[in-house]
């Protein structure tokens, strides 16, 4: 598990992928956070926080596209599936690798709220509390593109349809306005992320959200697992 942990970490920094990641998510949330929070001149954070879950709708595909995809396009998946590693310990070091490189970037646009502690009195457990979330959101949406990527030798294929999954799972509550059954309406709330976001950007903890966020995580993990299971044996 190791080794292929170490070796997705590599390959990150040996193609553009983890160069484009990097920055564009650095550049992205500088914008957000200056056209938000310090905007305004405030160190309300809600704005800016929204605006990186919907970043992620173009970003995580950019990360998790090639996971597997790249695997099977070069044939190189046959080595993985014979390997000592179970098909678990294969999909969780792919799955580390992501997270490392999404936990990494959003654990340094942390160093935006130092100025808020100069102008203001932040609420640190607020702003750690959406910190939180926001890689509960990304851990989801990482195992989503991952369970994708499995599918498909077609990058581009994968990266399309995670990016389609993503923004239905963001926006299917909006669609409630447009409904006059409470089910259905209930039922599109209880499957939005979007929605369970707020209450953290609002200071609300929500610990159903985050077992729902880690939920998502672990049934696209298993998926995946068994996408391997299939091929293996079949």
């Amino acid at each position: 598990m190791g080794a292929i942990y170490k070796k997705e970490m590599r390959a990150y920094f040996t193609t553009p992928v983890g160069y484009i990641f990097i920055a564009a998510m650095l550049l992205i949330s500088a914008v957000a956070f200056s056209f938000t929070t310090l905007r305004q001149a405030s160190w309300q954070t809600n704005s800016y926080f929204t605006a990186m879950v919907f970043v992620f709708i173009v970003l995580v595909p950019v990360l998790t596209m090639k996971s597997f995809s790249e695997e099977r396009r070069t044939r190189t998946e046959q080595m993985l599936l014979t390997s000592p590693v179970s098909l678990t310990g294969m999909v969780m070091a792919k799955y580390f690798a992501a997270m490392t490189m999404m936990a990494g970037v959003i654990l340094l646009t942390a160093l935006y709220y130092i100025p808020f502690y100069m102008y203001a009195e932040p609420t640190t457990a607020i702003l750690a509390g959406n910190l939180i979330a926001l890689l509960l959101v990304g851990s989801a949406f990482i195992a989503i593109g991952l369970f994708v990527s499995s599918l498909t030798e077609n990058q581009m294929v994968s990266c399309v349809v995670t990016i389609v999954i993503i923004l239905l799972f963001l926006v299917v509550s909006m669609a409630n306005q447009y409904i006059n059954s409470y089910f259905v309406r209930a039922v599109l709330n209880w499957l939005s992320v979007f929605t369970r976001f707020g209450d953290f950007t609002n200071g609300i903890f929500n610990f159903s959200a985050m077992l729902y966020y880690l939920s998502i995580t672990a049934i696209a993990i298993f998926l995946t697992v068994r996408v391997y299971e299939k091929r293996r044996w079949g």
